[in-house]
């Protein structure tokens, strides 16, 4: 189950996309591409030629120890670092050089692992700011709010909202800023209490199911992920270790020893 370069859910190996979009063989095109992918700082290597494909609608869910490259493979495909050596597709297209706010406007929308609401704003301010900003893009959604189940609240200031609501915030503004294509979620549930979990899940998961849309997320918890992600990518010291169902993941004995006793 070791990673096998270009693999996407269905196993077969990434191709050039057919006239109608779907690669020659009839699968679900990949609208991230990821191939060896490489950052080294000052002589160490902090990612190690990462090979990764994420088909169009897929849940890919990034897990490790920590210090295993999982935020530093997010702030590559983000733009937030420049890659070493590899390259970085989104439909096709080759933007391993692009700066972040030219990937933004491709549709990759990311989430960090603190959050970054403004406190003094409401929660309708954030969302028009965004909107402001998405003006010319395609894919806005019409209402962001209603769609992470914020509606009642917009009025509130983001300082009065619960740590679970900040996280709903800040994923309806990755919607209204026109995000259609990747949503980079880093670590959505750290800090959130355990009472507000499941609703954000569910929130996510219907982002997800119900809109079909291509989330790649970074998560400590096995339990959070089992009925949430299509996949489960494994890193460990910089490389993939392993990507698979999550069932098979947590079955993997590699996987329970890069943990190193860590709970799954």
């Amino acid at each position: 189950m070791m990673s096998d370069g270009l693999t996407s859910r269905d196993g077969l190996s990434s191709g050039a996309a057919a006239p109608d979009g779907r690669s020659p063989d009839g699968r679900v095109p990949d609208v991230l591409t990821v191939a060896g992918l490489s950052w080294t700082v000052g002589g160490s290597a902090i990612l190690s030629e990462v090979d990764l494909a994420v088909s169009e609608g897929e849940f890919v869910a990034v897990i490790g120890p920590n210090g295993a490259g999982k935020t530093s493979l997010f702030n590559l495909i983000s733009g937030l670092n420049r890659a070493t050596a590899g390259r970085i597709a989104l439909d096709g297209t080759d933007i391993t050089t692009e700066p972040p706010h030219k990937r933004a406007r491709r549709g990759i929308g990311r989430t960090f692992q603190s959050s970054s609401v403004f406190p003094t704003m409401t929660v309708a301010e954030h969302v028009a700011l965004a909107q402001q900003v998405a003006a010319k893009r395609r894919g806005v959604v019409s209402d962001p709010l209603e769609r992470v189940r914020l509606t009642e609240k917009s009025s509130a200031l983001a300082a009065d909202l619960s740590h679970g609501d900040k996280r709903k915030l800040e994923l309806a503004m990755l919607l209204a800023s026109g995000a259609e294509r990747l949503l980079l979620l880093d670590e959505p549930m750290a800090g959130v209490a355990s009472g507000e979990v499941p609703e954000l899940v569910d929130v996510i998961r219907t982002l997800h199911r119900d809109e079909g849309r291509t989330v790649l997320m970074v998560e400590h918890h096995m339990e959070v992920l089992l009925g949430l992600a299509d996949r489960v990518a494994v890193m460990h010291h910089g490389a993939l270790l392993a990507i698979d169902t999550p069932e098979r993941i947590m079955a993997d004995a590699r996987v329970q020893e890069a943990y190193v006793g860590d709970a799954l």
